[in-house]
Order: structure tokens, then C-alpha cells, then sequence
């Protein structure tokens, strides 16, 4: 399983590599914004319901995580030990990102001076080159208020894998929404949305229980 893990998590990594090669973040929001900035940055959709309430809609997610370690509320055949385990390495995935951001001198496509703001376009891999900006914006810091939650994945797998298929498509359709919704508002490109659900999906598999690890389910919570 860790080998299968391993090779997924290489997988994912080159259509992430290969959409940093092609250059598409500065063109993809030239569509998506303009001189006068970006027409959905504080509209109540993206602004209001995407991005504030997918935060908040995160820490409810995480509530509910800690209140599974006292009673079963999800993943109810997890013992108290792996539904804690679940919970505290989802803590940790969530801490991966704005370490990573905080090293990291890219600023958002709305700060750039085509786009209203005063910076210039530098790509993320140029590591300590200011573009004139805040910077501390790569990778997506709010895509990972969905895309930390891919631990669900590894914890209910082997225990309850039809819920670990449904826990893995919402988590992915919430990380793409999320991601898209902070595009449209000019606030990332769509690689700091990549890197943030690849780092996320590394971290989470990196972190997974191994059967040969687990003890036996013994039916008690």
C-alpha cells in the first residue's frame, strides 16, 4: 500500500509540473481580469459564501473531527485511537501551507500593476526574488480548507472504503471549488491551487495509517 501510495502521489505531481512548464497562470487571469482588477474579487458569491464561509465551513469540519475522537460520529468502525490519529493529522496538513507561504515572496495576480496593483509578474520558483508586492501568496493558502481534509481518504479506506470514496470526491469537488472561486477573484493562480491540494495530498499520504500498523477491529468505539 505505501508503494501504491507513493506511485499516486508522483502521479499527481506531473500535471502539476506540466502546468508550471507551460506558463498559463499570468494568460488564464489576463481572461478572468483586467486593468480595473477583478470583477468577482468582492462579489457576495465568491467573497461572502466561497471564501468566508469555506473557512468557516472548514473549522466546522474540524470540530466535527474532535468531537468524532470522544464519540463516533464519523467513521464510527475507527477506534478512538485512529479517529484521534485522523484528527491530528489533519491539523498538521493544515499547518503545511502557510509555512510554505510565509518563505515564499510571489504576491496574487491582484496585486500585479496590470491588474491595478504595483507588482510585477515573478514566477514561484524564483525563491527570495521580490516582484515589488506583499508576496506570501503561493501556494493557496484557502484551497487547503478543503484539499486538508484528503486525510479522510487514508483513515476510512480500509475500514469503510465506500465513505472514503465519498469523503475523497466531496474533498475534491470542494478544493476545485474553492481554488476556482479565489482564481475568479484574482487572489491565486491556478498552480498555487495545484501545489496547495498536491502538497496537501503528499502530506496526508505520507501520514496514512498502514494495515500492518493497525490492530484489529474489535467492534468497540
Amino acid at each position: 500500500m505505501l508503494r501504491r501510495d507513493l506511485g499516486v502521489v508522483l502521479a499527481a505531481l506531473l500535471p502539476v509540473l506540466a502546468w508550471d512548464a507551460g506558463g498559463l497562470d499570468l494568460p488564464l487571469e489576463r481572461l478572468l481580469g483586467g486593468p480595473e482588477g477583478f470583477a468577482w474579487r468582492s462579489h457576495w458569491l465568491t467573497s461572502t459564501v466561497l471564501h468566508q464561509g469555506g473557512r468557516a465551513l472548514a473549522w466546522v469540519a474540524v470540530a466535527l473531527l474532535a468531537l468524532n475522537v470522544l464519540r463516533p460520529l464519523l467513521g464510527c468502525r475507527l477506534t478512538r485511537g485512529e479517529r484521534l490519529r485522523w484528527l491530528l493529522v489533519t491539523l498538521a496538513v493544515f499547518a503545511v501551507v502557510p509555512l510554505v507561504k510565509d518563505g515564499s515572496a510571489t504576491s496574487c495576480p491582484w496585486s500585479l500593476a496590470e491588474f491595478g496593483g504595483s507588482a510585477s509578474y515573478v514566477s514561484h520558483w524564483r525563491w527570495g526574488v521580490g516582484d515589488g508586492g506583499p508576496g506570501r501568496c503561493f501556494p493557496s493558502g484557502h484551497a487547503t480548507a478543503a484539499a486538508a481534509f484528503f486525510t479522510g481518504w487514508f483513515a476510512l479506506r480500509r475500514r469503510h472504503p465506500r465513505g472514503a470514496r465519498r469523503w475523497l470526491a466531496a474533498t475534491l469537488a470542494l478544493t476545485a471549488l474553492l481554488g476556482a472561486a479565489q482564481m475568479l477573484r484574482g487572489a491565486h493562480y491556478l498552480s498555487h491551487v495545484l501545489w496547495a491540494a498536491w502538497l496537501c495530498w503528499a502530506m496526508a499520504a505520507a501520514t496514512a495509517p498502514r494495515p500492518a500498523l493497525q490492530p484489529a477491529y474489535t467492534g468497540s468505539p
